[in-house]
């Protein structure tokens, strides 16, 4: 099933059973989907990969906006980024545990033929490529810039 068909019958449930904030991250979902699909030069249809992409987007607006609310102690608006941040979870591939991103990292960068800090910007670029909806690109480069490190 498309994900978008997928958050219809979501966003049905979720009426029917009064989820409030269920409903919010759905609508913000089920409204990125229509915007990409009928932004200019699109297909009119997506990818899984493009689905992704759209959702780590949205989840990593979310994230952004928590810590910002978090910052200005706005509790109140920061419940409400978490429970959509949440919701959009749910649709997202699993992200990889410590351990095996570690291990990702180590095989690509010594496929590169990384040695140095200074052979940051190779590793990342075939970091995000191979591990892209399988971890935060935050993650990977604060490993990146340890792995390398110890160098």
């Amino acid at each position: 099933m498309s994900l978008e068909l997928d958050i219809n019958a979501q966003i049905k449930a979720a009426m029917l059973g009064k989820k409030e904030a269920d409903l919010r991250a759905l609508r913000a979902i089920k409204a990125a989907i229509l915007l990409a699909k009928t932004a200019e030069g699109s297909t009119g249809e997506l990818t899984e990969a493009d689905e992704t992409k759209l959702l780590q987007k949205l989840a990593k607006q979310r994230k952004d906006s928590l810590e910002i609310f978090r910052q200005q102690n706005r509790e109140d608006l920061a419940v409400k980024e978490e429970e959509e941040l949440e919701v959009i979870a749910r649709f997202l591939p699993q992200q990889m545990d410590e351990a095996a991103l570690r291990t990702a990292l180590t095989a690509i960068i010594t496929s590169v033929g990384a040695t140095s800090a200074a052979d940051m910007g190779k590793v990342m670029g075939a970091a995000t490529k191979q591990l892209a909806g399988k971890a935060d690109g935050k993650a990977i480069s604060a490993m990146v810039k340890e792995i390398l490190g110890s160098f």
